[in-house]
């Protein structure tokens, strides 16, 4: 199945997965910034990638008509992160999530993805608000949110027996682009 949802930014295009990008997810849930900072998927090899994305991002494009999009850097042609919207069936309403490669963090790649996704959850999927979860020790992304509209909410565990998040939340109607 070809990608059909695509944004694209200056530096950045954001597109869906399909099971040709399980190379970089399975880098990605490995990576020990993840794992500290979402959490450790399980995932270990290419096979259990595959299935991670179908089972993730591709089922959420055909049940919310959203997700965690590829976030691929023009010049370089590859993809860095992902970014996008996620409904949790804990949360009242879509959030906002990202992760990137270490390499590719520090040179603003989550703000202008982040940025281009609040966009897309006003413009292409009328959303009124977006919600976004974070650990509480991981000040970048706070602080990323913060720079994206997001104002903190309240704490939240989102999953039984797990610890309470930072829940962030965006008024779209009140703020539909950064």
């Amino acid at each position: 199945m070809q990608p059909t949802f695509h944004i694209e930014t200056a530096r950045l295009t954001m597109r869906e997965f399909t099971r040709a990008d399980a190379a970089y997810m399975l880098r990605q849930l490995n990576e020990p910034s993840f794992i500290e900072n979402i959490a450790d998927r399980g995932v270990r090899t290419l096979a259990q990638a595959e299935r991670y994305l179908e089972n993730g991002p591709i089922a959420s494009y055909q049940l919310n008509g959203f997700g965690f999009w590829a976030v691929v850097e023009k010049n370089a042609g590859c993809v860095i992160g992902m970014c996008g919207l996620v409904k949790r069936p804990n949360l009242a309403y879509a959030d906002l999530g990202y992760a990137f490669l270490p390499e590719f963090t520090g040179q603003g790649y989550a703000l202008e993805a982040g940025c281009a996704c609040t966009l897309a959850a006003h413009r292409d999927f009328a959303l009124p608000r977006l919600l976004a979860i974070v650990n509480p020790s991981n000040t970048a992304s706070r602080r990323l949110l913060e720079k994206l509209g997001f104002a903190f909410d309240r704490m939240q565990a989102v999953y039984d027996k797990e610890p309470e998040l930072c829940v962030y939340r965006l008024e779209l109607e009140e703020n539909p682009a950064c």
